[in-house]
């Protein structure tokens, strides 16, 4: 095919996915609006007793029949609407409604509400916050909506997940996961030594914001790894079973991670030397080297670390990359120590800890999905 042909047929390629791309945007931010708008009318109307008991159930039943096929309306949709509305805006500048009002995003804006029935259904009135993530905020879909309003109750959270949502493509079991381990509160908030050791200064809270201070491996066999004795086979124990899941352990650790190897070698002057997992960031744009210890952490095992590092940077890093960085992950730690002797090395590093499923609460555990369907569903979506 001559040049100019291929040219054509990239160009119309692209205009094609494009379109696509807006159409599917566009229909997922007018069903938000639909439902919206829905919304605000239940309210309006259930809530000062202008409708009777039962109504919802009523309207629900009716849409069905008039609209054979009709999916998406049940009573209970029909509620999460009203939910929708109700913890997003305030009523006609009255009061806010929703759990706490000063969770709802009008106790940080005071918006009126245009309260003209007529056309109330077809007009989303959203506040103007100047940080408020609009662009995110329609992207996601309404079943990610429901689940950050029913799991998630302050505002700077449910913000935090639209972004982490919108920005990670998460599935919507994939921020269930993430929102059972409380993202929110473990992001970049790991000890470490990035801002001292890393340049320029936006390279270091890329890096802080990477990370978090605590990792949730919940498909790791704990009952495997209490009936060992050594140490060392303890902690091999956990690196099979994450290589064993390298899916769900991306999962956990964030975007842009790519699986290197298990048991990476380093050969530098004859020593050898074995990385316990090696990863690359896409985003940091370097290789990232992750030791795992079974129990509480030592101020031994940063100068392991520093020495992979330095090794990895030596002989591994390529020309174009930036300096490796890398993480403890150990089981407990005392984060103020760890802070305080971080600061003396050289190399970019961070502590972290993580938990597996013995150590989290009922709650918790009742509130992940499934590790059998986690992997049925990275399998379809691949």
């Amino acid at each position: 095919m001559d040049q100019k042909y291929r040219d054509a047929v990239q160009l119309i390629k692209t205009a094609i996915l494009q379109s696509q791309y807006e159409a599917a945007r566009s229909a997922n931010e007018k069903q938000l609006m639909l439902y919206y708008g829905i919304g605000k009318y239940i309210s309006l109307n259930s809530r000062n007793g202008g409708w009777g008991q039962g109504a919802i159930e009523t309207i629900s039943s009716q849409l069905e029949r008039e609209l054979p096929g009709l999916k998406g309306f049940s009573a209970r949709n029909l509620r999460y609407m009203r939910t929708f509305y109700e913890e997003w805006f305030i009523l006609d500048g009255a009061g806010c409604s929703g759990i706490e009002g000063q969770n709802s995003i009008l106790a940080h804006a005071c918006a009126k509400m245009d309260d003209a029935v007529s056309d109330e259904i077809w007009h989303m009135r959203v506040p103007n916050l100047d940080e408020f993530p609009m662009e995110e905020f329609y992207s996601i879909g309404f079943s990610h909506h429901r689940a950050i309003l029913s799991k998630v109750k302050t505002f700077e959270e449910r913000v935090f997940y639209i972004k982490k949502c919108a920005n990670e493509k998460l599935s919507y079991t994939g921020l269930e996961h993430t929102i059972a381990e409380d993202s929110y509160h473990h992001q970049g908030k790991l000890p470490n030594n990035f801002v001292q050791t890393m340049t320029p200064g936006m390279q270091a809270l890329k890096a802080v914001s990477s990370f978090k201070d605590e990792y949730l491996l919940d498909f790791i066999n704990v009952e495997e790894i209490d009936v060992r004795d050594a140490a060392d086979i303890d902690e091999r124990v956990v690196e099979n079973s994450i290589v064993n899941n390298v899916k769900n352990f991306i999962l956990t650790f964030g975007k842009d991670f790519a699986f290197v190897s298990s048991q990476y070698h380093l050969d530098a002057f004859g020593e050898d030397q074995y990385i316990d997992l090696l990863f690359f960031n896409r985003e940091l744009n370097c290789l990232v080297a992750v030791e795992l210890k079974r129990g509480k952490f030592k101020t031994s095992y940063l100068g392991q670390l520093q020495g992979y590092l330095s090794v990895l940077d030596g002989f591994e890093k390529k020309p174009h990359e930036n300096p490796a960085i890398g993480l403890i992950l150990c089981k407990d730690m005392n984060k103020s120590f760890v802070d305080y002797v971080i600061q003396d090395y050289s190399k970019p590093m961070g502590v972290a800890t993580y938990k597996t499923s013995r150590d989290m609460s009922e709650e918790l555990r009742k509130a992940l999905p499934d590790i059998e369907e986690l992997k049925r569903l990275l399998d379809t979506e691949e």
